[in-house]
């Protein structure tokens, strides 16, 4: 929207200008059409090029190398390449006067003694158009400097009472718009507000069903607290029960782990003793076997020796074939066979000892055995109660 010649003038991107521009919409926003027209006209008029129609010239007519301006103050002249500061002037009050032949234009000044500015243009219409825009900024200087008329004077008197009817109108117009707009936000405030307790409405009433449905909560959590701490604490009863059983158990096994190791050592003693004494049994019984077998041999020989006395002093006996050493024990011929089934009494009945004490140590042997058996098996489930006591603590 601004002019390339403005946009080269400052060094400023477009952001920059509109950040600017947006700035400055801001701050005169509500002024009138005419009152903004008035204050630019005023912000313009202080520029150096405002006003200001340039015209290429030359002071001979072969080179055109200056402009020239007309503006409501006069007349200069700028180089080509500066068009801000003149590098000569000529106010509208100190020229006396100005002709123009054809592309010559002449400036006189009021003082006789300066000199004469004459210039050349390249056309006779530009040099024209130089002369009329002279005469028409002369004559508004000259019209300035005149006192207005009755009609002027009504006409600015009419002017600015209408310009204090406008302003007037214009702040009547602000003040509307200003309450208005007051309305219109206290309206959004107000709507604003009302939102905002309908909202908080809402969020109380959402919080109250939060707060009833929590409560709701904490009275089934408070129950199932209240019966889980009920079967905790028969839990904890029934633990407590397990555990004193178990130490009760425990000391029972102790016990009966004493005991059976006193049993045990008893029937080790038992085992140790019954094995000393069936030592003893055998090598007695060794001994009456050797005995025994040493009477046999005695008595063998003593029936033999009797036989043999036998045939010696009864020579007649021995036309007998029949004759045995039995028939002679029955007999009791003499002193001698009545000894010898003496002596044949007392080894049948060594021998009925003898195998009559075998028999009571073969069954001792079996129910030491079976005690034993028996031990063995009560330590073993003593063994396993242990381990289940182990596992339950």
């Amino acid at each position: 929207l601004l002019v390339l010649q403005v946009l080269r003038q400052y060094q400023l991107t477009a952001e920059m200008w509109e950040e600017k521009i947006t700035a400055w919409y801001a701050e005169h926003r509500g002024i009138a059409r005419d009152e903004a027209e008035m204050n630019y006209l005023k912000i313009a008029q202080d520029l150096e090029m405002y006003g200001v129609n340039y015209f290429p010239i030359a002071q001979n007519k072969n080179h055109t190398d200056l402009l020239l301006g007309v503006d409501a103050k006069g007349i200069h002249i700028y180089s080509i390449n500066n068009r801000f500061s003149p590098n000569k002037s000529f106010e509208w009050s100190s020229i006396r006067n100005i002709s123009c032949s054809e592309k010559e234009l002449t400036i006189k000044p009021l003082d006789k003694k300066a000199e004469v500015f004459k210039f050349f243009s390249s056309q006779l219409k530009v040099n024209k158009l130089i002369f009329q825009l002279c005469i028409g900024n002369h004559d508004l200087f000259m019209r300035r400097r005149k006192v207005d008329s009755i009609e002027i004077q009504q006409m600015k008197a009419q002017a600015r009472e209408e310009k204090a009817r406008k302003k007037m109108e214009n702040q009547r117009l602000a003040r509307e718009k200003q309450l208005r707009e007051e309305a219109e936000r206290a309206k959004e405030e107000l709507e604003r507000r009302l939102f905002q307790l309908e909202d908080e409405a809402r969020q109380a009433n959402e919080a109250l069903l939060r707060s009833q449905e929590a409560a709701e909560l904490l009275v089934e959590k408070a129950q199932i607290a209240e019966e889980e701490a009920k079967l905790l604490a028969q839990n904890a009863a029934e633990a407590e029960q397990e555990r004193q059983r178990l130490e009760i158990t425990a000391l029972k096994s102790k016990e009966e782990k004493r005991l059976m190791e006193q049993k045990m050592r008893e029937a080790e003693l038992i085992a140790v003793k019954l094995v000393k004494e069936s030592d003893r049994r055998a090598k007695e019984a060794e001994h009456l076997k050797q005995d025994l077998h040493e009477a046999r041999e005695a008595e063998r020989k003593a029936k033999q020796k009797l036989l043999d006395i036998t045939r010696l002093n009864y020579p007649h006996m021995a036309k007998y074939p029949q004759y045995s050493p039995g028939d002679s024990r029955d007999a009791n011929f003499d002193k001698g066979s009545i000894k010898l089934d003496l002596k044949d009494i007392d080894l049948k009945r060594l021998s009925f000892e003898i195998e009559r004490e075998r028999l009571d140590y073969l069954e001792n042997s079996r129910k030491f055995e079976d005690r034993l058996k028996e031990l063995k098996s009560e330590i073993h489930a003593l063994k396993l109660e242990e381990k289940q006591a182990g596992l339950y603590s």
